[in-house]
């Protein structure tokens, strides 16, 4: 498949804080391609590296063009931070961005797709919900039905059947053939809809691959979680031939297969241990996140520094996207 997106050593600092170390990737007609990493990693620079709003070090292509040359028609994004005029009507917010192009999609249909309907449609954009806020924006980003698709968060703030709903909506637009970069902090969504994830960590792109590739990669074993209210000894397992710690209320099995479960009960029966409940959970790529990244999926990234930086980034985000809608 052709290649659609290409970044070849992106370099970018803040100061002293190195926000992109040398990132390199490839993303292919029709694929959806999942970015994860701490706050502060360098994924919105990223993303603003891609799409040309930022200067870089490295050099980037669009559909085989540079992001400043690139037919921008093409191409949608959705920022993160995105704050439109609040005194337009969902309907007028929609049809003013594709009065920007000289083919776009219908605002209704689009506003449809992204379950904004009816009175909702009318209502000024200051008066929605978050959710609804959000999808707008969704829309916007949608309407000159772009070839490349830049969402950053994009379902922050809506209701899971909403997300859901937008999942399906993204599914159906790789499936015609749109490559969709995506950046997200719902685990869920990027595991349902990525062909291939990135992990960027400390402005460094640590680990590329499908999600089944990087969970047998660095997910680690399956697990039995037992909840007890007694206070066990994992020594009192040693004879067992699992692997047994203890974590918050209980105990974890690891290195098992679901055959093995009737075995670590009557391991458990045999050292006296009475339980509550028992959990069976098979790695996923929350697991890859914790053992590349040493931190939960929602804890803070590097440094202050970082962080801060990459909150400026943000900040700029929507600047840039009024500029580039002007040279439209």
């Amino acid at each position: 498949m052709d290649k659609v997106l290409v970044a070849e050593s992106v370099r970018k600092s803040y100061g002293d804080v190195d926000a992109l170390s040398g990132v390199s990737l490839s993303v292919a007609e029709g694929e959806v391609f999942g970015l994860i990493g701490p706050n502060g990693a360098g994924k919105t620079t990223l993303v603003r590296a891609l799409t040309g709003t930022t200067d870089v070090e490295g050099t980037v292509s669009i559909l085989g063009s540079p992001p400043e040359s690139a037919d921008e028609s093409r191409v949608g994004l959705l920022p993160q931070s995105f704050s439109p005029a609040s005194r337009l009507t969902a309907r007028e917010l929609v049809s003013y961005y594709a009065g920007l192009y000289d083919e776009a999609r219908d605002p209704e249909a689009v506003l449809a797709d992204v379950g904004i309907k009816g009175d909702d449609a009318d209502a000024w954009y200051e008066n929605l919900s978050g959710g609804q806020k959000r999808r707008t924006c969704v829309a916007a980003a949608l309407v000159n039905d772009p070839d490349v698709l830049f969402l950053d968060e994009p379902t922050t703030g809506i209701d899971p059947a909403g997300r859901r709903s937008l999942w399906e909506l993204l599914e159906s637009l790789a499936d015609g053939g749109t490559t969709v970069f995506l950046t997200s902090h719902s685990m869920a969504e990027v595991e349902r809809l990525s062909d291939r994830v990135g992990l960027l960590a400390d402005g460094e792109l640590v680990a590329v691959g499908t999600p089944a590739e990087l969970v047998d990669a660095h997910g680690g074993d399956s697990r039995l979680l037992v909840e007890t209210a007694a206070d066990p000894d994992p020594a009192a397992l040693a004879d067992s031939r699992f692997r047994v710690s203890t974590r918050g209320v209980g105990l974890v099995f690891e290195g098992l297969t679901p055959r093995d479960i009737g075995d670590a009960v009557r391991a458990l029966d045999d050292a006296g241990v009475s339980f509550d409940s028992l959990t069976w959970t098979q790695p996923d790529l929350e697991d890859v996140y914790l053992s590349l990244t040493g931190e939960s999926f929602e804890a803070r990234g590097r440094s202050d520094a970082g962080s801060v930086a990459e909150a400026d980034s943000d900040a700029d985000s929507d600047a840039h996207v009024a500029e580039a809608g002007g040279r439209r």
